[in-house]
């Protein structure tokens, strides 16, 4: 295969495997209702289930540097969908609450090994067009939030608790498909190096901390409407309906923003793509709260579109300024990420309580603007001009 050709087969069976994978991973917030019932759990409790399952991520650094060697990136992408996918398949069976905190912890160290070295191996399949990689993989996540709930309700229903665990399958099978593609290609993206965060961090610096800007200053758009869109309809409308409907439609919105925003930026260069992600998410949520009635849909799409799609532009940026240690980056990039999202998750829902939902809405756009110092300082080494 040409160093500069799209890999498109491989491209799209590691999008596909991110599906899969993020599918399993979403089952929690369906199958919860269930669960607080059989266990008897607190909403304190079954609050402390997600944070559980998030933890690992702070080992996102040091899963980077030991998928910096060579061939250990391909085979923690292999393996993921499955020990992902186990723990998932047996909650609905846990005997104890504490059987359930171990398994998504073990969960969450699953999500970890799969999701920093990913974008690797998509990376270096991708040739120069790192940013259609990222959209397509991202994708791949996105359509798993949306779909992973209605599939997981379907497999119980259909399934049976006792005999949840055969859900199972689809990741074993996403497992042996992975190693049967990726093995021809192991040794051009692999890595054999001693490396240290601070050699990785030293690397990628330069881009990180703009970067890192950005993710904070998007986080509390990014929060409030993931979290809150449906609570807020459902205030505003009397139908849980709406909310879910509002929601699905956000998500939706936000998967074509994923698809587009990464392969616009092989053309136009990541920092244009961004400035105009970065612009209009704060100005179309403004519009969304003051707005009335029905106009508020159409700017909420808008929202959906522009926040989401920051994201592959972001992760080729990192990609394409970590040539030596690019697992290790991304481990880095993806721990603010995380650190970023929970913080915004407590301010975003205190800001609600004690102001409200609209000014929540309005706080986390004003924040939003806060993004573009942050851009101006990002250096661009992505424009191509001859595909």
């Amino acid at each position: 295969m040409k160093k500069n050709a799209f890999d498109t087969p491989r491209v799209a069976l590691i999008s596909f495997s991110h599906f899969v994978h993020d599918a399993y991973t979403s089952f929690l917030p369906p199958l919860l209702p269930l669960i607080i019932e059989k266990l008897s759990l607190t909403l304190s409790q079954a609050g402390l289930l997600s944070f559980v399952m998030q933890v690992p991520a702070v080992f996102n650094p040091f899963i980077g540097l030991f998928a910096d060697n060579k061939g250990v990136a391909r085979w923690l992408v292999i393996l993921a969908p499955t020990f992902t996918a186990l723990p998932m398949s047996l909650i609905v069976m846990a005997p104890s609450y504490l059987f359930l905190l171990v398994l998504l912890f073990f969960c969450g160290i699953s999500v970890a090994l799969y999701h920093v070295p990913s974008p690797v191996l998509v990376a270096g399949y991708s040739g120069p067009w790192k940013g259609r990689g990222m959209s397509l993989f991202m994708s791949g996540g996105e359509l798993a939030r949306t779909l992973g709930p209605i599939f997981a309700v379907a497999a119980l229903s259909w399934l049976g608790a006792d005999h949840f665990y055969l859900v199972l399958v689809l990741a074993v099978f996403t497992s042996v498909l992975l190693w049967l593609t990726l093995e021809p290609q192991q040794e051009k993206i692999g890595f054999t190096r001693s490396s240290s965060l601070k050699q990785a961090y030293t690397e990628i610096r330069h881009v990180l901390v703009p970067l890192s800007g950005i993710l904070a200053a998007r986080a509390c758009m990014h929060a409030s409407m993931g979290i809150f869109l449906g609570v807020f309809v459902e205030q505003q409308t009397g139908s849980l309906w709406y909310g879910g409907a509002a929601l699905a439609l956000y998500e939706a919105f936000g998967v074509a923003g994923v698809l587009s925003a990464g392969t616009l930026s092989d053309w136009m260069g990541r920092r244009k793509v961004l400035f105009w992600a970065l612009v209009t998410a704060p100005v179309a949520l403004l519009l969304f709260v003051y707005t009335p009635g029905v106009y508020k849909i159409p700017m909420m799409l808008v929202v959906g579109f522009s926040v989401l799609s920051t994201t592959p532009v972001m992760l080729a940026i990192v990609q394409e300024n970590a040539e030596k240690y690019p697992s290790a980056a991304n481990g880095l990039f993806m721990m603010v990420s995380f650190f970023v999202r929970s913080l915004a998750v407590v301010v975003v829902g205190g800001i609600g309580d004690a102001a409200g939902m609209e000014n929540m809405f309005a706080a986390s756009a004003l924040a939003g603007f806060f993004a573009l110092p942050f851009l101006i300082k990002l250096a661009d080494k992505s424009k191509i001009d001859n595909p």
